[in-house]
């Protein structure tokens, strides 16, 4: 039997990456605020997680001024969305073998 784990994306092992990545691959972008209220987290849990998706090219960052306020908003990156589907179809493939 195949290893069942080989395809798997260990970015998307944190329980929190696995949930950005589904809130931005449903959404064209989202603010950091919306999604740190959405997934319940601290902001530096928050960054600490975005910043490793980041670093993988699977998020863009966009930085904005709403009056004299930061706006930093997050989408998913062709490469993230792949990645992430590759993942979810692996983790689907995992479960049918079992």
């Amino acid at each position: 039997m195949k290893n069942p784990i080989e395809a798997l994306n260990k970015i998307f092992d944190s329980r929190i990456r696995l949930g950005v990545m589904s809130v931005l691959v449903v959404n064209e972008s989202i603010s950091f605020n919306e999604l740190k209220q959405l997934l319940e987290l601290t902001d530096g849990n928050l960054a600490s997680h975005l910043s490793t998706l980041e670093q993988a090219q699977y998020v863009r960052i966009q930085k904005a001024f709403i009056g004299k306020k930061t706006n930093t908003t997050y989408s998913i990156t062709d490469l993230g969305r792949q990645a992430f589907k590759t993942h979810l179809d692996a983790l689907e493939k995992m479960i049918k073998r079992i």
